[in-house]
């Protein structure tokens, strides 16, 4: 493993706007009841990390402190989700005859949710956060760390370090799920896709 990086990308655990399928990017709600209980029964299941990171926002902080008590999480706000926006805490239902809202569904990357953030300024934030931490990981000779971080971030990650390419919109990570991406040392330090992907939880390879 000395040669080895590997770095697990972990969804954060359900809020109340999760449970009713409600848009959250910025907006900043804790853990509801369900998902502290639902990350309560995965946490002994959880291999171990040297690091932990996580974006600033506190479902995420609870998350990585629920699963990881002894850790100091390293806080990464340029690893948020995506800002929604005026759609935050609206569910697909109540947007559904908004005509601005139809078109970011056909062409995601070109339309601004309203007072939001464009895709590709989120996607050039969340390479910012993975510079960040991955020079934190080089520097510390870490071999093993997690990210408690977003669906959206998670999926954009993947789109661009999974071995095998797939658009960003064809990745599913349910909330409490992870993947752990393994790269070979030099591979990662030159931003490489990497070698091996794995669930988590079930510790199987994956293909993309």
């Amino acid at each position: 493993m000395g040669n080895s990086v590997v770095i697990a990308l972990f969804r954060h655990g359900l809020t109340a706007y999760n449970q009713r399928k409600a848009i959250i990017g910025w907006s900043d709600f804790r853990l509801s009841h369900d998902g502290r209980m639902r990350l309560k029964e995965i946490k002994d299941k959880l291999p171990e990390y040297e690091k932990v990171f996580s974006s600033d926002l506190q479902r995420c902080m609870e998350t990585a402190r629920l699963l990881f008590p002894e850790a100091d999480p390293i806080l990464i706000p340029e690893l948020r989700e995506l800002n929604f926006g005026k759609w935050e805490g609206k569910t697909h239902q109540e947007l559904e005859k908004d005509g601005v809202y139809q078109s970011w569904l056909e062409d995601y990357f070109s339309v601004r949710p309203p007072e939001g953030e464009l895709f590709p300024e989120f996607a050039d934030r969340v390479e910012r956060g993975w510079i960040k931490l991955k020079e934190e990981i080089l520097q510390d000779g870490v071999n093993r760390a997690i990210a408690v971080t977003h669906g959206g971030v998670i999926k954009y990650l993947l789109s661009k370090f999974a071995p095998n390419e797939q658009p960003f919109w064809e990745w599913k990570v349910k909330h409490g799920h992870g993947y752990e991406l393994e790269w070979e040392k030099n591979a990662f330090r030159r931003g490489e896709r990497c070698t091996l992907l794995r669930e988590v939880l079930l510790m199987e390879k994956q293909n993309g």
